[in-house]
């Protein structure tokens, strides 16, 4: 779906999080970044994700891997699900679509024979000099934190 490639530099990016602070790529270089873009707080795929994430946090965390994600809700609607699953990551609110039309991850899609326009579940690595190591265009939700770090230490050998 997008048309970033792995290799290519990540475009950089700001916006608010949960707590309305903002977050930019530029305040994780020197850092492995886990950019997760999911299509809508609360709802059960969303969830089962950003549940594998907080569970195995502490695991990425001890190999310097920090984690970001992106939907088009709003800020209200993160600290919502932040606070209602512990989730120790930010939550970057993009409605206006800005970063996610910067990774191309917004485009038709179908369900139940029905088509129509939607986030497509990506995941980004960035490594600590701001470029794409890998795309995941189909995350394994209930194992998307082993697929991350399966990746990054594909990367180191």
């Amino acid at each position: 779906m997008t048309h970033l490639t792995e290799g290519a530099k990540a475009p950089a990016f700001s916006g608010k999080d949960q707590d309305g602070n903002k977050v930019s790529l530029a305040d994780y270089k020197g850092k492995k970044l886990v950019l997760y873009f999911y299509p809508q707080d609360n709802t059960p795929t969303c969830t089962v994700q950003a549940c594998n994430l907080r569970d195995n946090f502490d695991g990425l965390k001890k190999q310097g891997i920090v984690v970001i994600g992106v939907s088009p809700d709003d800020e209200k609607s993160h600290k919502k699900f932040e606070t209602k699953f512990t989730l120790p990551f930010p939550l970057i609110a993009d409605p206006d679509h800005t970063i996610i039309d910067k990774y191309g991850v917004w485009g038709e899609k179908q369900l139940y024979g029905r088509k129509y326009m939607g986030l497509h579940r990506t995941t980004f690595l960035i490594d600590e000099k701001g470029v794409i190591r890998k795309i995941f265009l189909k995350p394994k939700s209930k194992m998307h934190a082993e697929e991350i770090v399966k990746s990054w230490g594909a990367f180191a050998s």
